[in-house]
């Protein structure tokens, strides 16, 4: 009887706590960026700015009024080759984006009416790289992201279409963290002109 209780106390040690097991990667070997229920991880990337973002039932919001401004939420951690899983949603004639390394934007924007790709349309590589094709949702919609940086090309799905294929970006694309686009760098959520909210932010790093 000994021996069994020896036993399964050693089961359960192998199997972790519960934080630990909260703390896992998935099958795909995937972690949480945000663990749903505060901002542990992460920090305004302006001390001194408006406080914005809550979480509410799951899910990441930044509050942005008409005249106001937020300010950017930036991960304690920093990366370099990776993939970003993260869902997505905005209210009509919202802005936002999410930066990879701190330094890429992957836009957020409400033109499902324009209906076309743009060099700042949602999901375009801000500036630099428009969607191959047109896939956002309209406003209200959860938009799903699949981002991948390897070196410096980056590969992005919207939507279950690849609308970049290891698109060569060699420059920070504005509001950027930094220019030092050849070291690694954190994901920042874009809060400092329009309102978003994000919910299943997960991460995997390459080797």
């Amino acid at each position: 009887m000994k021996a069994t209780i020896t036993s399964l106390l050693l089961a359960v040690l192998a199997l972790g706590t519960p934080l630990q097991l909260a703390a896992a990667a998935d099958a795909e070997g995937f972690q949480a960026l945000f663990n749903g229920k505060d901002l542990s991880g992460w920090k305004l990337r302006r001390p001194a700015g408006h406080p914005s973002w809550s979480v509410k039932d799951g899910v990441l919001i930044n509050t942005v009024n008409p005249g106001e401004h937020g300010t950017d939420l930036v991960t304690e951690k920093k990366f370099w080759d990776f993939t970003v899983r993260y869902e997505y949603k905005i209210p009509k004639g919202a802005n936002s984006g999410l930066y990879l390394r701190g330094r890429h934007e992957i836009q957020i924007l409400d033109d499902y009416d324009i209906g076309k790709p743009s060099l700042g349309g949602n999901g375009a590589i801000y500036q630099h790289t428009a969607v191959s094709k047109f896939a956002s949702k309209p406003a209200g919609e959860w938009n799903t992201i699949e981002a991948t940086m390897i070196g410096n090309k980056i590969t992005v799905v919207l939507n279950g279409v690849k609308v970049h294929d290891n698109v060569e970006c060699n420059r920070a694309t504005g509001s950027e963290i930094d220019n030092k686009v050849n070291e690694p760098g954190p994901i920042f959520l874009q809060g400092d002109h329009g309102s978003v909210s994000f919910r299943n932010l997960r991460f995997k790093e390459l080797k």
